[in-house]
């Protein structure tokens, strides 16, 4: 595959294909495939079973042909050739980035879908502008087009320029949201709470999930890529501290690049987590090819070394509740919950609990009294673990988010 890494059986991975195109308001009514281990130049698939399908669509009377991977320009121009002007042919990309284009509902989200689908047509201009010249072509033989490629090319050029020009200003206001977001982000880490980037493969139960710990109202429905934009949620922990759960973006298998990029504003969210919280469906039979491509997702975002805690969602389904994990995943925190039901869940903020000492370090601070401020703080971000009230001050001993550290290095004693 050209980008993002198949990890589904390939009757699987046309089933998903199938629950895309049904999120995207298509109905499926056939499917087929073919192993190679080369794409046609031409048409990526063989010309054999170009014409299969070409017959298959006829006789379903399907408009739409799709395909479970990316084509390229040139296999998309080919391809509807030889299926035909009356039928559309469409890739995953171009699927997913429809759906996204239907759920995103903020101005953020809007931009990058945007973003996404021109750079995404961008190389495939000349494939609308080939189907005005056949067109035209029809009626008057093999030279009723030649009229048209001058102001076609031209038409090309100024297409690209007008999408040029439109790229670069999204790009320049994704920045603009980039930068408010990064100033959001230095202002809520003021207050020193720490986040918890809540990930998973789409359809997994992550808005459910943090409607349970939040009370929150995010869209929650039985369907890929049901939301987009992130949210984020105050919860308490269950030693009284308080840490941000910020909802993101489902992800799948075969993931494009490019919708990465796009949405990488949003996926700072990530970036900028202190743990992750990996919300996994256990009812789902290929859970951990799906788990598989969240890594891999992880990874691209470079953010695959953070604490993580895996919650087996869902288990509220199971016949017999019960989840076997392969050996690569027992070094982890690993929690079976139900979002729906809450079973599970106070043992889910224990082990998110857990994880967040990690970012804690052991320190002994010495404050005079007219500091109040800092030992406010200490209580409130730090685990207080004794306190020694003098005439002067009072001096504790506990652990503190490495992030507030620099707030107590003058106050700072070493440890007897």
């Amino acid at each position: 595959m050209k980008r993002g890494r198949a990890l589904l059986p390939v009757e699987d991975s046309l089933l998903e294909l199938a629950r895309l195109a049904d999120t995207a308001g298509l109905e499926v009514v056939g499917q087929t495939y073919q192993r190679f281990d080369n794409p046609n130049p031409a048409t990526y698939i063989g010309s054999g079973k170009v014409e299969e399908v070409k017959t298959l669509a006829e006789d379903l009377e399907a408009d739409v042909i799709l395909f479970d991977d990316e084509l390229s320009p040139r296999h998309q121009r080919e391809l509807e050739k030889q299926f035909g002007e009356n039928r559309k042919v469409l890739d995953r990309t171009a699927l997913i980035l429809d759906i996204f284009a239907q759920h995103a509902e903020t101005h953020a989200g809007k931009l990058q879908v945007e973003l996404a689908q021109l750079e995404y047509r961008i190389p495939r201009l000349t494939r609308m502008w080939t189907h005005l010249a056949r067109q035209a072509g029809s009626g008057g033989g093999s030279g009723a087009s030649i009229g048209l490629r001058g102001p076609g090319e031209k038409q090309i050029e100024l297409d690209r320029r007008m999408i040029g020009v439109r790229v670069a200003q999204l790009k320049k206001e994704i920045e603009q949201l980039q930068t408010r977001r990064r100033l959001h982000r230095a202002k809520r880490q003021q207050t020193e709470l720490q986040t918890v980037a809540i990930v998973g493969y789409t359809n997994a139960g992550k808005s459910t999930l943090i409607n349970r710990l939040a009370g929150a109202d995010v869209l929650s429905a039985d369907m890929l890529f049901a939301t987009l934009d992130p949210t984020t949620r105050r919860v308490d922990l269950p030693g009284g501290r308080e840490v941000l759960f910020t909802d993101t973006v489902g992800f799948i298998q075969k993931l494009p690049t490019d919708i990465v990029a796009a949405f990488r504003a949003t996926l700072e969210e990530i970036t900028e987590a202190d743990i992750i919280l990996h919300v996994a469906d256990a009812t789902h039979p290929n859970m951990l090819q799906q788990i598989e491509a969240v890594e891999d997702t992880l990874a691209e975002l470079e953010v695959e070394n953070l604490p993580t805690v895996l919650a087996l969602n869902k288990i509220d389904a199971l016949a017999d509740g019960k989840i076997e994990l392969p050996a690569q995943y027992t070094d982890r925190a690993v929690v079976a919950i139900s979002g729906f039901t809450g079973q599970g869940i106070p043992q889910l903020l224990h082990a998110i609990e857990a994880a967040t000492e990690h970012y804690m370090d052991a320190i002994t601070v010495f404050l005079p009294y007219k500091r109040g401020d800092l030992v406010s703080l200490f209580h409130e971000r730090g685990q207080v673990e004794s306190e020694d009230h003098t005439g002067e001050g009072v001096r504790i001993f506990g652990r503190m988010p490495k992030r507030l550290l620099p707030y107590f290095e003058k106050f700072q004693e070493q440890a007897a």
